[in-house]
């Protein structure tokens, strides 16, 4: 493919859409790939990249070690980039974007997947909190080692833009300009908001996938979510007699048909509606990709569900309970005995501040088993 590879293979997107030629750029210049549009090139350094083999052992809802059918980090950025993608050509934006946005959304979250967050977020209180989203940009920015010339994988402003879905004020203002649209309340890029929506569509659905395959949930309980009830009887009525995995996969299916051609019906309109022309329109409008309302307030039951009778399940929240203390005294044993750690992960200049976001960003690259096992380490006598 020739040097002009962004233009050919980006010549068909909308006006609104996000090009490689128009982008913002990288932190450190680099030659033009010339095989690859530019947004191409992130997604692979991001898919070489040692935090995104990571995912393959860190939690979604249930612990890598409690199934090997269970979603994990892994397969679920990889749902999330499948689902992304497919609404994005439909809407003629920047697949190449949206799925290098879409895999590499999770790179920064901990073991032991929104436990393990809010108990590190809760360590590091007085040392500037911990969020996800922010360390997915700070793996990006600063931890791979992979290249030479620069610390992390000096990717383009609007992938690491679409990475940073959410931020604080405060936050926003030490990151200058990634960060400056959550200052200015401008909207990013319309790929960075449909991987966000898509996000959404994937981890509701295999949710409820998983829930019903681990036991946790019952098809009779989700008979009271309307969503879930009338695409099961459209599923039978097309299918007699069908039960059992097949049942669910093809209920679950249409689900997330419904939600995807919801997702288009509706940004379309939207975007029609605020009359967007360029990318600088995109950003000065409002939310443009979104569900209708009726679509939203079915997502929202169906949320309000999966955090009652799965995600605060009791035997989740065992699991839960022994993450949040894993967590809690992996960091508070780091931060005690810095010498603990690799010499990489010692601040050595008496700096807490310093150190404690290097333990945090220790404790946030680990994968499940890698935490347990360290744990064991530390606190076990017959372990070395």
């Amino acid at each position: 493919m020739p040097a002009s590879a962004d233009k050919d293979m980006e010549a068909s997107l909308a006006p609104y859409a996000a090009r490689s030629a128009g982008s913002r750029g990288r932190r450190f210049a680099e030659p033009p790939a010339g095989s690859r549009t530019e947004f191409q090139r992130d997604r692979d350094r991001i898919v070489h990249s040692t935090a995104f083999r990571r995912l393959e052992y860190k939690t979604q809802v249930f612990v890598n070690h409690e199934g090997d059918l269970f979603r994990t980090r892994l397969t679920h950025s990889i749902e999330v980039a499948q689902i992304a993608r497919s609404i994005a050509r439909n809407l003629r934006l920047n697949e190449d974007l949206v799925e290098a946005i879409s895999l590499a959304h999770d790179l920064g979250h901990t073991p032991f997947g929104h436990a393990g967050q809010d108990a590190l977020n809760a360590c590091m209180e007085s040392y500037g909190g911990f969020e996800h989203n922010l360390q997915s940009l700070r793996v990006v920015d600063k931890l791979e080692e992979r290249y030479g010339a620069f610390d992390g994988l000096n990717l383009m402003f609007e992938t690491r833009e679409g990475i940073l879905k959410h931020c604080s004020i405060p936050n926003a203002q030490l990151l200058g300009e990634i960060g400056q649209r959550f200052i200015d309340k401008k909207q990013p890029t319309l790929e960075a908001q449909l991987a966000n929506l898509a996000d959404e569509i994937a981890y509701n659905n295999h949710d409820i996938d998983d829930g019903l395959r681990s036991g946790l949930l019952s098809i009779e309980q989700l008979g009271e979510v309307d969503f879930f009830a009338r695409h099961r009887r459209e599923a039978e009525a097309a299918y007699p007699g069908i039960g059992g995995r097949r049942m669910i996969n093809e209920t679950v299916r249409r689900m997330i048909n419904a939600l995807i051609i919801d997702l288009i019906r509706t940004s379309e309109e939207r975007i029609r509606e605020a009359g967007v022309q360029n990318l600088d329109d995109v950003r000065g409008a409002p939310a443009l990709i979104s569900f209708s309302d009726a679509m939203r307030q079915e997502e929202l039951w169906l949320k309000r569900f999966l955090r009652e009778n799965l995600y605060r399940h009791y035997q989740v929240n065992r699991m839960t309970s022994k993450a949040r203390r894993i967590v809690r005294e992996l960091f508070e044993a780091f931060m005690a005995e810095p010498r603990l750690l690799a010499p990489d992960y010692q601040a050595g200049d008496g700096d807490s501040s310093r150190q404690a976001r290097k333990v945090a960003d220790y404790i946030a690259g680990m994968t499940d088993r890698y935490a347990m096992r360290e744990h064991r380490r530390l606190f076990m006598i017959d372990e070395i």
